[in-house]
């Protein structure tokens, strides 16, 4: 849906006002399963690169606190732990951005490719190896301030609201929730160049005389302001905010009981 709401040029037999819209109009006219397309290609490396991604923010959040705030919660602390751990997670999860380049494809409306395997065949024939590197630096860029404001929000929403930190699942979702919203607010304009670079598209490029490829987040952003002007940035942000909530409520309350559960059976089995 984030991908489809995204197209700056869309197909008039893709354009939608909202969300439920989008949703309604995909499943009746592409099947059921369509709005799942791509999502064998994102389950690829997450366990992995979650493991290492929270092992890391855990690990440098402690050091950075110690030495900027001793002991306390730092903000600036949260931010950096989290920008230096989403770096370790793309490597792991996202090489190159090859990942999304194959699965935003498979997602825009009539789609040529039929699999996973055939979109990567006739993208590095069509273009190149290259393509699957096209917005690598958008993505990093995107990345580290989206998981600086993620995890500064979701500590500074622990402070309010569970400020002795104990296993509170309620206080989990919720700050989870909220962090995941204001960060994808936040930083939609740069999901917006992202997507424009992985799918190349025909129409909206064409309509602005771009030939060829599009390459370059200065010259994405550059094309977005001309196809859609300062809104055009903000293109999907409700379908972004929508996804990201759960998401990150899901991924905070699940690694909060995992870390609750095995901290309490060590010290179990120490006693």
């Amino acid at each position: 849906l984030q991908t489809r709401m995204q197209s700056l040029q869309p197909d008039p037999k893709a354009q939608y006002r909202s969300v439920y819209e989008a949703l309604k109009k995909i499943v009746l006219t592409e099947g059921f399963w369509r709005p799942l397309r791509g999502i064998n290609v994102t389950m690829l490396g997450a366990g992995p690169a979650h493991a290492m991604y929270f092992a890391c923010y855990e690990k440098m959040k402690k050091s950075l606190s110690d030495t900027i705030q001793h002991g306390g919660n730092s903000h600036l602390a949260n931010g950096i732990a989290g920008s230096v751990a989403t770096l370790l997670h793309d490597a792991v999860m996202n090489p190159a951005e090859g990942n999304a380049v194959v699965k935003q494809r498979m997602q825009m409306f009539n789609s040529p490719y039929k699999s996973v395997l055939t979109c990567i065949r006739t993208v590095q024939k069509t273009e190149g190896f290259g393509a699957f590197y096209r917005s690598y630096t958008t993505q990093l860029t995107m990345n580290v301030p989206f998981q600086a404001i993620h995890f500064i929000t979701y500590e500074f929403m622990q402070e309010q609201i569970n400020p002795h930190r104990e296993y509170n699942p309620r206080s989990h979702i919720v700050s989870g929730a909220v962090a995941g919203a204001v960060a994808a607010a936040a930083t939609t304009p740069l999901d917006v160049c992202k997507t424009l670079l992985n799918t190349q598209e025909n129409m909206a490029l064409s309509s602005v005389n771009i030939s060829g490829h599009l390459s370059g987040m200065v010259n994405a952003f550059k094309t977005v302001y001309q196809l859609g002007g300062v809104a055009g940035y903000f293109r999907g942000v409700q379908a972004r905010v929508i996804y990201q909530m759960p998401s990150t409520a899901i991924a905070w309350s699940v690694y909060e009981f995992f870390k609750y559960f095995l901290t309490k059976h060590k010290l179990e089995k120490r006693a």
